[in-house]
């Protein structure tokens, strides 16, 4: 897929409050600081279309970026650590809850995971949430050129093994970078693959 077009359309907190176009959409969420803005304007080709930051949970509302004027990419808060308190944490816990099971749009979520740390409690239970309430995903593993292949390979097969605990199949799963653009083709052509059966 080529992405000739990506512009921001609506910021909120609320899914009822979401495009009522009917255009499907797919959204983006990780732990806080998994590089998911990086991997939103790389994917669209726009360094500043997500907002990018040093400080975790720079995203606090449910984004929506029009993609070629036929879908959407959801930019969604990250879950975990992040400076804030408590009463917005759980506010965000809801609205991300919300958006996954009661918006009728969203056709796939993309999970983030930081290719690089060993497999985290937080990271498999929200991936739990998902495939325990039928929503489709698929994995994203991030910063893969911060490492060796070797040491990708470790970590991604961690993560599998913890996975499979929980999981007669394991979801899709692609390896990206957003310094050199690896696994770009991967997401967008799979998004456009999904587009087509729809």
């Amino acid at each position: 897929m080529e992405v000739k077009s990506a512009e921001f359309v609506i910021s909120n907190s609320d899914y009822r409050k979401c495009p009522t176009d009917g255009l499907p959409e797919y959204a983006f969420i990780g732990r806080s600081n998994v590089g998911k803005s990086s991997l939103i304007n790389m994917l669209t080709n726009n360094k500043g279309l997500a907002k990018t930051s040093v400080r975790p949970g720079k995203t606090q509302l449910i984004n929506h970026f029009l993609i070629n004027k036929e879908w959407y990419l959801v930019d969604l808060p990250g879950y975990g650590y992040a400076r804030v308190s408590k009463d917005s944490r759980a506010k965000w816990q809801k609205m991300i809850q919300d958006y996954c099971i009661k918006r009728e749009q969203l056709i796939s979520m993309f999970v983030l995971i930081d290719s690089r740390i060993e497999p985290q409690k937080i990271d498999l239970e929200f991936i739990n949430f998902l495939g325990e309430n039928g929503i489709p995903l698929i994995i994203i593993f991030t910063k893969i050129d911060k490492q060796t292949q070797r040491e990708v390979a470790a970590h991604v097969n961690a993560f599998k093994k913890a996975l499979a605990e929980t999981w007669d199949e394991l979801p899709e799963m692609i390896l990206t970078s957003s310094v050199s653009k690896y696994g770009r083709a991967n997401v967008l052509d799979r998004i456009e693959e999904i587009n087509q059966t729809l």
